[in-house]
């Protein structure tokens, strides 16, 4: 057992994970700073603390840390490490991203970070620090994460064009592939620094013809402010492999059809 799990912060990702865990009937906790937010999870059984200081007497040493609070400001991360320090976790898990491989086209477990832009770099320093502390960590650097509400196929159905275009092969990940993966993390030993992502990368462009057909929306054309994009294909078959995972979406369709069902 691993102890109380921590979600240092409840997004996208972690709200699923939350529900994962509580299914299992896993001890877990989120520590957020708005805690009216999360009513619907608080009603299934999630102890939701407000983050502040004095939070750190509410949470119990020792637990594992699911810490996915993006890059802060200098003072605001700072008391992030600062609450992380002050509950003595055995181990934490962090959600970092594939910006820390900067311009990179094609990246795997071996490839080293060279981060190009700002919250690249912030991610990097983040990742380094947590590895000098004495707790197990493990850093997960998952590709972009879609799912219900949240991609391509929501802009096209709410009548917007994606933030993005572009032919070039770019990785993904649907956040219930992820959830599943961390929630496989939290009672493992692993360590190291590991890439996410699907097993079929594709084009922002063919992604936008396909979810426009499919949604009968027109030819999907991408609006005239539309971001050209140079794509990152993210190989993670060697984490998939640590942890004997198959994942449920292992390309576009299967998980945009699911997505779009939920929504």
């Amino acid at each position: 057992m691993p102890g109380t799990v921590i979600l240092l912060g409840l997004g996208f990702t972690t709200s699923r994970l939350a529900r994962r865990l509580l299914l299992r009937r896993l001890p877990v906790m989120a520590v957020v700073r708005n805690p009216s937010r999360y009513a619907d999870l608080a009603a299934i059984g999630l102890n939701v603390v407000e983050y502040s200081p004095s939070a750190v007497e509410a949470v119990p040493a020792g637990g594992v840390v699911v810490h996915t609070v993006p890059p802060l400001s200098l003072a605001e991360n700072e008391g992030i490490r600062c609450f992380i320090q002050g509950i003595s976790p055995r181990r934490v898990i962090y959600i970092s991203s594939t910006g820390v491989y900067g311009r990179q086209l094609f990246v795997d477990c071996s490839s080293a970070m060279e981060p190009s832009e700002g919250k690249g770099i912030r991610r990097m320093e983040e990742e380094l620090w947590l590895g000098t502390q004495p707790w197990s960590t493990l850093v997960l650097r998952p590709a972009a994460i879609y799912g219900p509400g949240r991609g391509i196929h929501v802009r096209l159905r709410d009548g917007k064009a994606p933030r993005a275009e572009g032919n070039t092969l770019v990785s993904r990940v649907h956040v219930d592939d992820l959830a599943a993966i961390l929630e496989l993390a939290v009672t493992s030993s692993l360590e190291g620094a590991w890439p996410v992502a699907d097993h079929f990368p594709c084009s922002t462009n063919a992604i936008r013809e396909w979810c426009a057909a499919l949604l009968r929306l027109g030819n999907g054309e991408a609006g005239e402010d539309g971001m050209q994009i140079s794509g990152r294909r993210v190989d993670a078959e060697e984490l998939r492999g640590k942890f004997g995972v198959v994942q449920h979406y292992p390309g576009y369709p299967e998980g945009l059809l699911s997505s779009i069902a939920e929504t």
